[in-house]
């Protein structure tokens, strides 16, 4: 499995492959049209209660990634989905944190290429169709 992870406000690049927004808020200053996003699941971005607690203090970053990987396996149905795209494609998870290696975005990554790298999967097999649908992405704008 090939799964990247990216900065929104970073152009996007056909190597990106799908590209997944995982923040549970949208991101400021970016408009929809303009996120060239596949899709968004702000389901398997942490709750609000964990991510308020956490607000990306490096010091905590062990506790968050624990306390989210426990809620991250309350999300078989889309942990699936996510795992069955990436088998077949490159997969990007989106993230609009500044600290590039203290975000959601890389706990996910890392729980999923932990837990779910393997032949099987230990989530629920259950998958939904629309639940990853690829929308269909605008071309970036040249500059």
């Amino acid at each position: 499995m090939k799964i990247l992870v990216k900065r929104i406000y970073e152009p996007a690049d056909q190597s990106d492959g799908l590209r997944v927004l995982v923040d549970r808020l949208w991101p400021r200053g970016i408009a929809k049209s303009d996120a060239g996003l596949d899709c968004w699941l702000p389901d398997l971005g942490p709750s609000t209660a964990l991510r308020q607690w956490f607000h990306h203090d490096p010091a905590r970053w062990a506790e968050f990634r624990r306390r989210y990987y426990l809620e991250l396996k309350e999300k078989g149905n889309l942990l699936t989905s996510l795992i069955e795209q990436a088998r077949t494609q490159t997969i990007t998870l989106i993230y609009s944190a500044k600290d590039e290696r203290h975000n959601q975005a890389v706990a996910l990554r890392s729980f999923l290429l932990k837990h779910l790298g393997g032949s099987q999967s230990r989530v629920s097999p259950k998958t939904t169709a629309e639940t990853m649908a690829p929308k269909k992405r605008r071309k970036p704008r040249s500059p």
